[in-house]
């Protein structure tokens, strides 16, 4: 008898903990609304918002390499399966046409759509929070004047219980801290302006911080280095492993150029960001490299110091010496197998003097051949750089095609034991193994921003 009176007690309990969350968590249907004309728009409105998109970046999720520009149905692979974005045109049928600019912001704000559905945190609305009232007009202006695509996104596949949307509810309160921005009144407004770009729109924090069991963003670590479509986006604080400190100036100029002498070219996701990014005034770039450099921190008196050795030790390296093919001076060793690729597949760029970004970084400044994690220069040995549509850029040719897996591990322990002072990488063989196999994801994009040339955008997988 007793037995069942605890139960009982715990059935109400239990019911009314689950009214208790429905009743948190619900979110009501916001009215349809007929598609506004797109002539209906400030022009000025509209331009801001092409200008927020870039920062956002939104083209680089919500468009299938070669297909119509934010029509969605991109698969975006996480932990717990695969989510495929939303088509945000104003097509009234697949897309938000008949959203008002009041079911545009609460899905910016709260990660709700319309009819009231729980969004995916892959969507980051835990950034997107931050947007104000008035940059969510310009960007809401700006959707709706594009081309309207109908074209409805596959369903999502993600595990159980996972794939029932209601529990994302828990999430949000566990993780969502509603904005809008709020100013540091003890910093500079320059300062504040970055802060809100890089937290809000521009979402740096999305790749740039680990992530906890949940997917959530560990706050204490941020910008401490994540993950992001195979690459890793290294860390942009205090732990960040470039040889040569980053620092304001270094920063902008990379993130307006796509590329810095001292840090190499963008690659990756990051080639889109920049890609995207070269549309924003010189003032904005400033602002969010301010930001950036503050989180990252002074350089230490030690670190300076390494990095004027290397900057020496660059400037005086001798040229590249070609070898021929019938040359008697190739290393005979095993174990010398990466010097002698080395010599004849990268010499001839990275120590040619060419400079960036049509030049290869010398390697004592690679923060890819410095970082923990090798997966970066495992991705760009293997499928190279692809060239931006109707522009220069960058471009450096796909070897995984032409070196076996032993070829890249020999390669790659060459670079780490010559050009750093790191201790040797571990795994490195089942690392390249599953990259080349698919068991990694990586896609590989130019760095123009544009989701639209089949010809120089794909994955591996």
């Amino acid at each position: 008898m007793r037995l069942v009176r605890v139960l009982l007690v715990l059935a109400v309990l239990f019911i009314i903990f689950c009214a208790g969350f429905i009743a948190l968590t619900w979110k009501s249907e916001i009215t349809r609304i007929a598609r506004p004309d797109p002539g209906s728009f400030d022009p000025e409105s509209v331009k801001r918002g092409a200008a927020l998109a870039a920062v956002g970046n939104c083209i680089a999720c919500h468009t299938v390499p070669g297909g119509k520009a934010f029509a969605g149905g991109l698969a975006l692979p996480t932990p717990f399966g695969t989510i495929y974005s939303t088509n945000i045109t104003p097509d009234e049928k697949t897309g938000i046409g008949n959203w008002s600019e009041e079911a545009f912001r609460r899905a910016m704000r709260e990660g709700t759509d319309r009819d009231g559905t729980h969004l995916y945190p892959a969507f980051p609305y835990d950034h997107f929070t931050l947007v104000t009232d008035a940059d969510n007009r310009a960007l809401y202006a700006y959707l709706m004047t594009r081309q309207p695509v109908e074209a409805a996104a596959p369903r999502n596949d993600l595990i159980f219980p996972l794939n029932i949307r209601p529990l994302v509810a828990a999430w949000d309160l566990l993780f969502l801290k509603q904005g809008p921005y709020r100013p540091d009144p003890a910093q500079s407004d320059e300062w504040n302006r970055g802060a809100y770009l890089a937290e809000g729109l521009g979402h740096c924090g999305a790749c740039h911080t680990p992530r906890n069991p949940l997917g959530a963003e560990r706050r204490a670590a941020a910008f401490g280095g994540g993950t992001a479509e195979g690459w890793n986006a290294y860390a942009i604080n205090a732990q960040s492993p470039a040889p040569i400190p980053w620092n304001r100036d270094s920063l902008a100029f990379y993130l307006r150029h796509g590329f810095h002498p001292e840090h190499g070219v963008s690659r990756g996701p990051m080639a889109e960001v920049t890609g995207n990014l070269a549309g924003l005034p010189d003032p904005d770039v400033a602002a969010i490299a301010t930001y950036v450099a503050s989180v990252i921190g002074p350089t230490s008196p030690e670190r300076m110091l390494q990095a004027e050795e290397l900057r020496k030790k660059v400037g005086a390296a001798p040229l590249a010496v070609a070898i021929s093919s019938d040359s008697q001076a190739l290393p005979e060793k095993q174990q010398d197998r990466g010097a002698a690729i080395y010599r004849s597949a990268c010499a001839g760029c990275h120590e040619g003097r060419r400079p960036l970004p049509f030049g290869g970084l010398p390697f004592d400044l690679s923060t890819a051949v410095n970082a923990p994690d090798p997966q970066n220069i495992i991705n760009v040995v293997m499928f190279g750089l692809p060239p931006a549509d109707g522009e220069l850029s960058a471009v450096m040719p796909a070897f995984g095609d032409t070196l076996g897996d032993d070829d890249i591990v020999a390669l790659l322990n060459h670079l780490r034991r010559t050009f750093t002072k790191q201790s040797e990488w571990t795994g490195l063989d089942s690392q390249v193994a599953n990259t080349r196999s698919g068991a990694h994801t990586v896609r590989v994009r130019p760095s123009d921003g544009i989701e639209r040339g089949p010809a120089n955008v794909g994955s591996v997988e």
